[in-house]
């Protein structure tokens, strides 16, 4: 095996898992970049597997596959610029291992990320939140599990795939004050608030699709069903029954947008705290922001706070406006002012 492959297998297998300990969807995020790197060099340069050494790779190659990756694959400017960041890491590791290898890994780290305007904060207004939770058919058991995820994905602000790596004993939902454990990035766990209406919604999600589980069990929460056999389900299969959902509550409510995805419920929960008042301080710490800079984005997308405050600022504009001076029609007062008396 080339010193290439040696090194992604001990990056992969045991830098990353055992020093680094980062989480598995982080490892598998670097696994698929490091894939597609060398995918393009058997396809679009036509390299041997046994050929892909650390010697015919430089500077040069790495900017050609980032081109392809934006030109060729379609891929936006963040997603090259993540795949950047990760192509720098290892190469960091492979100058750890072997100093001839530094030379490679500076030069690659000399390679600039792409500049690219941040997009706005996709949200909903309460009212389309409104319309969207409605829309499950809770006659049906995909209805039933459907609402309590999109509640509890609302009401935790949880991430996609925090909601389904939640085991049922992340839950405390019989406390006086519920509460669900949320592991987030690099493997950080959280405890979260629940609300007493999403309280008794799972509590009834409990008894209809776990009725004979311990609430201390390590069962997925929410879960497909396929052939009898339970699965931990799938981000896509979160996507397409919002999308589904999306659709349905926009012909009820315009204020709905034409694109609903998972992770606006997150994006909506936080401006909705920062609205009704929570520093973004505190949101930072509910959403599990490790930089308090990541949450700013919050602020900048309430356009509703702005609203008000304008207003705010324009009353009392308009009060100062009518405000009769104190020496009106007094011109002794006005000449002591003036210091002529």
């Amino acid at each position: 095996m080339s010193d290439f492959f040696n090194t992604v297998r001990s990056y992969l297998l045991e830098y990353l898992p055992r020093q680094k300990c980062l989480s598995e969807n982080t490892i598998k995020a670097h696994k698929n970049a490091l894939n597609l790197f060398v995918s393009y060099l058997r396809t679009e340069l036509n390299m041997k597997v046994d050929s892909i050494t650390f010697s015919v790779l430089d500077k040069q190659l790495v900017i050609d596959f980032l081109d392809w990756l934006t030109d060729v694959r379609g891929c936006s400017k963040s997603s090259r610029n993540q795949r950047l960041s990760i192509l720098r890491n290892f190469f960091e590791y492979a100058g750890q291992l072997d100093c001839t290898q530094i030379a490679l890994e500076i030069s690659i780290k000399k390679i600039p990320a792409v500049k690219h305007p941040k997009p706005m904060v996709d949200f909903l207004s309460e009212n389309a939140l409104k319309a969207l939770l409605a829309q499950p058919n809770t006659n049906k058991l995909n209805g039933i599990r459907d609402r309590v995820f999109m509640s509890m994905m609302y009401d935790t602000a949880a991430r996609c795939s925090e909601l389904l790596d939640m085991k049922i004993s992340d839950l405390r939902i019989k406390a006086t004050h519920p509460v669900a454990y949320l592991r987030g990035k690099g493997g950080k766990v959280r405890a979260v608030p629940i609300m007493p209406k999403t309280a008794e919604h799972l509590k009834q999600y409990l008894q209809i699709f776990h009725p004979e589980t311990a609430l201390e069990s390590n069962e997925h929460l929410f879960f497909t069903s396929i052939h009898g056999e339970r699965h931990k389900m799938s981000p896509d299969a979160v996507a397409l029954f919002m999308k589904k959902y999306g659709e349905k509550a926009r012909k009820a409510c315009a204020e709905v947008p034409e694109r609903v995805h998972p992770h606006q419920l997150r994006h909506t929960r936080a401006v909705h705290l920062y609205r009704d008042g929570m520093p973004l301080v505190l949101v930072g710490e509910y959403l599990g922001h490790v930089k308090p800079e990541t949450t700013k984005i919050y602020a900048y997308a309430d356009t509703e706070m702005k609203r008000r405050a304008l207003e705010k600022s324009d009353e009392r504009r308009h009060d100062m406006i009518n405000i009769i001076p104190m020496w009106h029609n007094d011109e002794d007062m006005i000449l002591r002012l003036s210091g002529l008396f």
